[in-house]
């Protein structure tokens, strides 16, 4: 995960080699890495760790003072964030990393610790410079609703770093010894979260893997799911109901509507909470001439991991509790899981597509790019330049081959979208048929990408 880590970790390195003292907001989702990528930069510089609770201020007070006694400071038993600040820096050192882990547990029960954090950092008396990393894996808070509550303090930020989720190649990477028909299964189920990877054993197969570290209740992974919706909602049983539906393939507003039966506006209120958390993504088409065939209002869960225990678990759980875990796999999970997987083979092909934009290994260098969802068909990527020179792309995962149908398909969709395409795509894991490979040969715009090409 050297290229997905290294970018962020450059980025805190010049904050940190920048002179005077800063204030960094690093956050990010649970199970992203964080504190792995923390350990990393921290290593060979003087630092200090504090994880902040959920409790009241005096009590944070109390086990912060205890921390930093154990570590020789000497502090009364009930300090003061003054006192704590400076005992943070009685050893004068190079400049230092205090790190703050879930500070919004800080700020929410306390006016006074973002003043007398800007204060004890612009302390002008002190010779010591710092680095102070403010860690949060609520992104919703960090994003909608720190600003409001930390008020002018804001103004005293250098600067923000969000990690996001991972990519399919860094999986490809931390599972080197996996196929990537493996990979791509993988990353299905648990997307672009180190936290949830480390889980899983390398040298099991998939199947064995979710066996033992998903369906096994005993597992820490088995309510996983579950435990990332309550810990930033309240009325889990209405997120729960709104997931469920979501997962069976109930996309729209009025489709959750007749489903739940909860009003429309009580379904916007949740979808936009759990759209603050990224859990759930409303899915916008790539904007063309062709606007009047897109569907608009479309609603997907983005958590992979969350997607998959909606999916499976959360309606069978009653099979799930009476069934060993591999008769379950077998009777729940086997019958579509490779359509389940269809859409990690889509964020594969993009990344490929990525990857050739940058090295220029297209007709053209495209500057944005989208899904086209259409009213009778979608186009997987559809990409354009400045001059208007378009590219769009089909992925295969399900199919034993490519048909030269499916390449028609495209076609028409693409006239349904008002495009046309300079550049054609196609991607497939089992490969082409005779056909469709001799109208590339004679098609210079058709490009066929096999899943070794990924």
């Amino acid at each position: 995960m050297a290229g997905k880590e290294g970018a962020e970790l450059q980025y805190l390195e010049r904050y940190y080699e920048k002179a005077g003292s800063q204030l960094v907001i690093l956050y990010g989702q649970k199970n992203i890495g964080m504190r792995e990528m923390l350990h990393t930069f921290c290593q060979e510089k003087p630092c200090c760790f504090y994880a902040a609770r959920p409790c009241s201020e005096r009590e944070q007070l109390f086990l912060w003072g205890n921390e930093l006694r154990e570590d020789g400071a000497s502090l009364p038993q009930y300090p003061e964030y003054s006192e704590v600040f400076q005992a943070l820096t009685d050893d004068r050192s190079e400049k230092k990393v205090i790190v703050i882990d879930e500070f919004q547990n800080m700020v929410k029960q306390s006016r006074e610790f973002m003043p007398q954090l800007i204060r004890f950092m612009k302390n002008e008396w002190s010779s010591q410079e710092v680095m102070i990393l403010l860690c949060s894996t609520s992104t919703g808070w960090v994003e909608n609703s720190m600003v409001s509550r930390i008020g002018t303090a804001v103004y005293e930020i250098s600067g923000f770093v969000k990690m996001k989720e991972y990519s399919f190649y860094d999986m490809c990477r931390f599972f080197a010894g996996k196929t990537k028909k493996e990979c791509i299964e993988l990353y299905a189920v648990l997307g672009g979260f180190p936290g949830l990877w480390k889980h899983f054993e390398p040298e099991l197969s998939v199947k064995e893997n979710i066996c033992r570290h998903i369906l096994n209740r005993d597992s820490f992974l088995h309510e996983e799911a579950l435990r990332l919706v309550a810990e930033e909602l309240r009325e889990t049983g209405v997120y729960h109901a709104i997931l469920a539906a979501l997962a069976a393939g109930r996309e729209k507003l009025n489709e959750l509507y007749r489903h739940t039966g909860f009003s429309r506006a009580k379904i916007s209120v949740y979808l936009k909470n759990l759209m603050e958390l990224e859990i759930v993504e409303k899915v916008f088409s790539y904007d063309t001439a062709g606007r009047e065939n897109t569907q608009k209002g479309i609603y997907r869960i983005k958590n992979r991991f969350v997607l998959f225990y909606f999916r499976y678990l959360y309606p069978h759980l009653s099979r799930l509790a009476w069934m060993t875990p591999q008769d379950f796999y077998e009777a729940y999970i086997v019958p579509d899981f490779r359509a389940f997987s269809e859409d990690a083979f889509r964020q594969a092909c993009t990344e490929a597509l990525e990857y050739k934009n940058a090295n220029e290994e297209l007709p053209f260098v495209y500057t944005r790019f989208g899904e086209w969802v259409g009213k009778v068909g979608n186009i997987d990527v559809v990409a354009e330049d400045e001059a208007g020179h378009a590219l769009v792309a089909l992925c295969n995962w399900e199919k034993p081959q490519m048909s030269y149908e499916d390449y028609e398909w495209l076609l028409f969709c693409a006239g349904k979208a008002k495009l046309s395409p300079d550049c054609i795509c196609l991607f497939s894991a089992g490969g082409f048929e005779e056909s469709l490979e001799k109208e590339a040969e004679r098609n210079e715009s058709l490009q066929l990408m096999d899943i070794n090409a990924i």
